[in-house]
C-alpha cells in the first residue's frame, strides 16, 4: 500500500504550520446514514495529500476501526481507556498501514463508558482533557461519533472545533438534523463557544429517485451553503469495502463512491483554508 495508490490532483494543499489541528466531529444521532463511512474515507483522502490525520473511533461498535483494518486483538488501549483515565493517547494510537493515517480504536468496553462517565469529574470533557498537549503530530483529527446524543457524543462535541453531519437523503431527514443542530447550539453555549457546523453532506443519494432529489432540495433550501456541493451516491462498492477492512478509496478507487469522497475531501480542505485565512 503506497501513497501513490490515491491521486492527489484535485485536493488543495494546506499550510501545516498550525500548532493545533482542526478537530472535526462527524455526527448524526440517526444510525445507518454513512457516518463511519464518511469518517474513514474522508480521512483516507486527506492522508493521500499528505495531511496527517488521526481518526478517533468513539462508537462502541468499533466500525471505523474495523473499516481501517484494525483487528480486535490489536486494540489493547481504546477510547474507553481515554475517557476513563486508564490509558494514554500515545498508547492508544494504532497505525493503519495507510501513510499519514492512524486511529485510536474503539472496543466493546466503550458501551459501558456512558454509565461510568456519570460518576466521573468533568464527564463532558474527558476526551478533550485526554487530548491536551497530544496534537503535535496531526493536521486533522476526525471523531467518529456513535448514533446517539449521549455522553460519548457530548465528549466529541466539547473536544471538537467543528461538526460535520452526514445526512441520508430520505424522508424526515431534516427533522433529525435540526435536533442535532439544537444540540450543537446548546454545547456551544454551555461548554464550547468556538464549536461550529462545518458542513452537511448528503449520503446514499440516488439521482434516479424523486425522493432523493426532493430531500436534497429541502436540505439545501434550509441550510444553504452549509451543504456540500458533493453528494455521496448509493454505491455497492461503499457497502462492500468494510468487510475487506479497507476504505472504499483503497478497495475500488474507480468507483463512484470513491470519486465522491475525493471530491468531498477537496471541498472540506477548501473550507478549512478559508477558515484559516
Amino acid at each position: 500500500m503506497t501513497e501513490a495508490t490515491l491521486p492527489p490532483a484535485s485536493l488543495p494543499e494546506q499550510n501545516r504550520a498550525k500548532a493545533k489541528p482542526r478537530v472535526i466531529a462527524i455526527s448524526n444521532q440517526k444510525g445507518g446514514v454513512g457516518k463511519t463511512t464518511t469518517a474513514v474515507n474522508l480521512a483516507t483522502a486527506m492522508a493521500a495529500v499528505k495531511k496527517r490525520v488521526l481518526v478517533i473511533d468513539l462508537d462502541p461498535q468499533g466500525n471505523a476501526s474495523t473499516s481501517l483494518g484494525i483487528d480486535q486483538k490489536h486494540r489493547p488501549v481504546t477510547t474507553y481507556h481515554l475517557l476513563t483515565g486508564t490509558g494514554s493517547v500515545a498508547a492508544a494510537i494504532v497505525p493503519t498501514g495507510i501513510p499519514n493515517l492512524s486511529v485510536i480504536p474503539a472496543g466493546v468496553d466503550l458501551a459501558a463508558a456512558e454509565l461510568e462517565l456519570v460518576d466521573l469529574d468533568n464527564r463532558h470533557a474527558r476526551l478533550k482533557e485526554s487530548l491536551l498537549n497530544q496534537y503535535d503530530n496531526w493536521d486533522f483529527v476526525l471523531i467518529d461519533c456513535p448514533p446517539s446524543l449521549g455522553l460519548l457524543t457530548l465528549n466529541a462535541l466539547v473536544a471538537a472545533d467543528a461538526v460535520m453531519v452526514p445526512l441520508q437523503a430520505e424522508f424526515l431527514a431534516l427533522e433529525g438534523v435540526s435536533q442535532l443542530v439544537r444540540t450543537i447550539e446548546r454545547v456551544r453555549k454551555a461548554f464550547n463557544p468556538s464549536l461550529e457546523l462545518q458542513g452537511i453532506v448528503l449520503t446514499m443519494v440516488d439521482k434516479r429517485n424523486n425522493l432523493s432529489e426532493a430531500v436534497e432540495s429541502d436540505v439545501r433550501g434550509y441550510f444553504g451553503p452549509k451543504v456540500y456541493a458533493t453528494t455521496i451516491p448509493r454505491n455497492v462498492r461503499i457497502s462492500e469495502a468494510p468487510s475487506h477492512g479497507k476504505p472504499v478509496l483503497l478497495y475500488d478507487l474507480q468507483s463512484k463512491g470513491s470519486r465522491a469522497y475525493l471530491d468531498l475531501a477537496g471541498e472540506v480542505l477548501k473550507r478549512e483554508q478559508s477558515i484559516a485565512a
